[in-house]
């Protein structure tokens, strides 16, 4: 098999979550566990850094591997979903796997994998733990796939466990309230080592109080002296410890980001595993360039002005709508789609009420149909048409709009993936 065979093959033939759905999510760490040990426990060959949370963790996620490559260190970054190539999701120092490491790994231990039925995410974590040890990196930041307790990335000790959020999503799996899914995000904490904590609520901030104190893991929350004491346009960020700091990452909700990220680096420092100051400032300012971040309030086009944002719950969206509603232009235009295991209702209700809407739908069999969509929008008073693709109703409303709109595209991770990997689309 060739690249492409090879990755249509692990799609097909392992069940995907970003797919599927439900169907696709297993509970245990079983098969990783039987991966892990057929390769060698490779994760026990690198250091690492463990990042679960609802919203953010890729943001932190890419940002702290920033960081660390700054300051000398051979980093893995191990993120999902991807955008417009599976090989986004496993890097070292920025630089995607290669096709052919991919295609020899399926051909030389397909014998092995195939009897136990992984996931895709299970044999992708696999794939990746080898990859990092074979590289040799210093150290790997890993995001959780799915909550943390039974993500198949949790058979790591790290050096630091962050948890950014929490809020009400892939309730099916992590449960019902916020306490819930706190505990099962707070799954990732180990004995003894160091937890960032980003954002806490009532319901959740005991959660994590208890758990870190019956395993005796320092536990530092981030809200409670926040590293970012004011915001200029940039975005720079004047900060507590570290003076003023330049970003790269627009969206408004980075602030929040930012804080965890910080703080995150300040227990880092102490341990020494971030040696220079300077680093934390280079790795803030070229985030993009270092790991190859996208998706984040990016930024596509001028005259009209077109970003595209991977917020896909509601958490995400009370960021989004006001930043949208606050952008000049003369008519804002929304190209929107969603999945659905997420709360279209409650999105829909504070979606900016003042622009014109090109519903669609990501091209995933977890869409919800762009007919859905648009009865919702309408009985939210919300003016729009609806469109098969994600490319025909980008093209419309490029056609519509004069040189002074503001163009959105966003709903999903998958929406945006399909409008990046559209060919006649130059990124």
């Amino acid at each position: 098999m060739n690249y492409q065979e090879t990755v249509t093959y692990l799609f097909n033939s392992t069940p995907v979550f970003e797919h599927i759905g439900a169907a696709a999510y297993k509970e245990g760490l079983h098969n990783t566990q039987a991966l892990d040990q057929y390769f060698g426990h490779p994760h026990t060959q690198f250091r690492t850094i463990h990042i679960a949370g609802t919203n953010g963790k890729g943001s932190c996620s890419h940002t702290i591997a920033s960081i660390l490559q700054a300051d000398g260190w051979r980093v893995g970054l191990y993120t999902s979903p991807h955008l417009v190539d599976f090989r986004e999701r496993i890097r070292v120092n920025g630089e995607m796997i290669s096709e052919q490491y991919v295609v020899n790994f399926v051909e030389k231990h397909r014998n092995f994998f195939e009897p136990l039925h992984p996931s895709f995410f299970e044999l992708t974590t696999a794939l990746a733990f080898k990859y990092f040890a074979e590289q040799k990196v210093d150290i790997a930041v890993i995001e959780v796939g799915l909550g943390g307790r039974l993500d198949c990335t949790n058979i790591i000790t790290p050096e630091l466990s962050v948890i950014t959020n929490i809020s009400l999503d892939h309730t099916q799996f992590l449960g019902s309230t916020l306490g819930q899914i706190a505990t099962e995000k707070a799954g990732i904490i180990k004995a003894a080592v160091p937890v960032v904590v980003g954002e806490t609520l009532p319901e959740t901030r005991q959660v994590f109080e208890n758990t870190a104190h019956r395993l005796k893991a320092p536990i530092i929350f981030a809200d409670d002296e926040p590293e970012v004491i004011k915001v200029h346009d940039g975005p720079t960020y004047l900060t507590q410890h570290f003076g003023q700091i330049k970003g790269q990452l627009q969206g408004t909700y980075q602030t929040r980001n930012i804080n965890t990220i910080l703080t995150s680096a300040q227990v880092l420092s102490r341990y020494n595993i971030i040696r220079r100051p300077d680093s934390i400032r280079l790795g803030l300012r070229s985030v993009c360039e270092s790991t190859g971040l996208m998706g984040r309030w990016q930024k596509l086009g001028n005259n009209p002005t077109i970003v595209c944002d991977t917020g896909h719950n509601l958490a995400g969206w009370q960021f989004l709508a006001p930043q949208i509603e606050s952008q000049p232009g003369q008519t804002k235009r929304i190209i929107f789609g969603m999945v659905d295991d997420k709360d279209l209702e409650s999105v829909m209700a504070i979606l900016p009420r003042n622009a014109k809407y090109y519903w669609t739908q990501p091209s995933t069999h977890r869409a919800i149909p762009v007919r859905t969509i648009e009865t919702s929008g309408r009985k939210h008073h919300l003016v729009g048409k609806q469109f098969s693709t994600v490319l025909e109703a980008y093209e419309t409303a490029l056609t519509d709009a004069s040189k002074t709109d503001f163009i959105f595209i966003g709903g999903s991770s998958y929406l945006v993936a399909d409008l990046l990997s559209a060919k006649p689309f130059k990124v």
